[in-house]
């Protein structure tokens, strides 16, 4: 009986044995993964255009150079891929069906279906490549491309919808709009391929600005080799209404267009920041959107903003010295005038230097001035529809440079546009951003006036025309302003730019004269032609 014991005990070892035996050969003679999961990796990698990732599951190694072919040849911007449910398993074999959703630049999008067929490789699940899996009807050595029929180019126009795109408009208004030109090989790499070299594309200013919007879309073949596998139908381009107001734009041509030096004048509408005139009266420079000009005494409007905002009213008793010292920095009025004690709008209205740059001192600092400049613009990215320079206010490193701050001289500087943009502001009660397109998108948003400003600094401008340095510039009544005589260049007696900004009703306005000299005796009397040609 111990002897038949024995005999079942190693009988039931050997029974375990034989069956972990064969557990281990299931477990190494196992196909690893299956067809799901390789063909989703390698359509994950397509997606994300790597295809190193794609090679590494290839049954054979091999190039795939026709997907960076495709990227290229058809501007796909993206691709997505949606896998089915794989074919039932023969012979190792398998195929999972895809449908490519393909992003093509310029054009739209382009759906197809195809197939990853796979295959059992050295007990893996690997893609079994051919042409055919990037597309059904690909062979080898055919390549993809676009062909392309253009709409016609939409116009773009003024407020009044005439169109202002023709050669036979004013100089300045052409300088905005730019101009059709000659596709180079870089305008096609920016663009895609649905463009050709040589082809008709915007060049500066707001036919550049909004090439894809006036050009539209092109009625597209996509081809493989000589083969149309599937035409995108285009779209016709959408016309580009600007904010220019042909009335309002003749009358600031023919306020400067007389004018022996360099001059421009810029006009908006202070109840929405929409630019009704951009003046040049010399060629190449856009002066009145991207000159960068010291402001001048026009900034003792920003400064004044401040002021009113910490206290100081319209009425309070300051002085007008000839001479005032701040921070070790000698500061003088104009032609050295003096106006001894005085309210402070009437030290604005004869726009005392003596006056602002203590006061600043003593009311206001560095960091203090700058939020209020920033309140009207200063330090903000300019989005117009074309490029355009913005304000800048750097903050004054010491009390001399604040001093010379506060009446806009040292390092700030400011285009026409943006001095308009600020007697927008004091019309309003409201910075607005400046646009030259209707709608167009703004990173920068509305800011309101403190309560003080908005109250006083409207009746301290009036003061500047009717009793102030603008008095005799012929000016209509209801004018408000600030006249700017601003020093540039270096050496013993500098140079003068004449500034003039301001408001009448909703229409802000801001005049530039390089080199013109006295604000109040040369750009005043330009915003006066300006405001009477109306």
């Amino acid at each position: 009986m111990a002897r038949g014991r024995t005999i079942a005990i190693i009988s039931g070892a050997s029974v375990l044995t034989l069956a972990a035996a064969g557990g281990a050969a299931y477990y190494i003679l196992r196909t690893t993964g299956s067809p799901a999961e390789t063909a989703q990796r390698f359509a994950a990698a397509w997606q994300r255009g790597d295809t190193s990732a794609m090679s590494a599951e290839l049954a054979t190694l091999q190039p795939l150079t026709p997907y960076e072919q495709l990227r290229t040849g058809l501007a796909v911007e993206s691709t997505s891929v949606e896998l089915g449910a794989p074919a039932p398993e023969r012979d190792g074999r398998s195929s999972v069906p895809y449908t490519a959703t393909l992003k093509l630049k310029n054009v739209g999008e382009w759906t197809y279906k195809g197939q990853i067929d796979v295959e059992v490789v050295e007990r893996t699940w690997r893609v079994a490549w051919t042409p055919k899996t990037l597309h059904p009807e690909m062979t080898a050595g055919t390549s993809f491309s676009l062909k392309t029929n253009w709409p016609e180019r939409a116009a773009v126009t003024d407020s009044s919808g005439a169109r202002i795109d023709t050669g036979d408009v004013g100089g300045s208004i052409r300088q905005l709009v730019g101009f059709l030109d000659k596709a180079t090989k870089k305008d096609v790499a920016k663009l895609g391929p649905s463009y050709a070299v040589g082809q008709a594309v915007g060049r500066g200013g707001l036919q550049e600005s909004f090439q894809t919007r006036l050009a539209g879309t092109p009625s597209t073949e996509i081809k493989l080799g000589d083969k149309t596998l599937h035409t995108i139908e285009g779209s016709k381009g959408e016309g580009l209404e600007t904010t220019l107001d042909p009335e309002i734009q003749s009358a600031a041509v023919a306020a400067v267009k007389d004018l022996d030096k360099p001059a421009a004048l810029v006009a908006l509408d202070s109840g929405n920041g929409e630019i009704r005139a951009v003046v040049n009266n010399r060629g190449g420079f856009d002066r009145a959107i991207n000159g960068q000009y010291a402001p001048g005494s026009t900034f003792k409007a920003v400064t004044a903003i401040g002021l009113l905002a910490d206290g100081v009213s319209p009425t309070s008793q300051v002085t007008c010295p000839k001479y005032a010292t701040v921070g070790g920095q000698r500061i003088r009025n104009s032609e050295r005038a003096e106006f001894g004690s005085l309210s402070f709008t009437d030290s604005f209205a004869h726009s005392c230097n003596t006056t602002f740059a203590p006061l600043t001192k003593e009311r206001l600092n560095a960091a203090k001035l700058r939020e209020t400049a920033e309140l009207v613009g200063f330090n903000e990215p300019l989005s117009i529809g074309v490029p355009a320079t913005e304000p800048s206010f750097p903050t004054p490193e010491s009390d001399a440079e604040l001093a010379m701050a506060s009446f806009g001289q040292g390092r700030i500087t400011a285009s026409p546009l943006s001095m308009a943009a600020v007697g927008g502001a004091i019309a309003d009660g409201t910075w607005r951003p400046p646009t030259l397109v209707p709608g167009l998108d703004q990173k920068a948003k509305p800011r309101e006036l403190p309560a003080q400003a908005r109250e006083h600094l409207d009746g301290m401008m009036s003061a500047v025309v009717t009793r102030g340095t603008a008095k005799s510039a012929g000016l209509p009544k209801g004018t408000r302003g600030k006249t700017g005589t601003a020093e540039f260049g270096t050496g013993p007696k500098l140079d003068l730019h004449a500034w003039f900004m301001g408001h009448k009703g909703e229409l802000a306005f801001a005049v530039i004269v390089e080199g013109g000299g006295g604000g109040g005796k040369v750009a005043a009397p330009v915003a006066a032609r300006f405001l009477r040609g109306l």
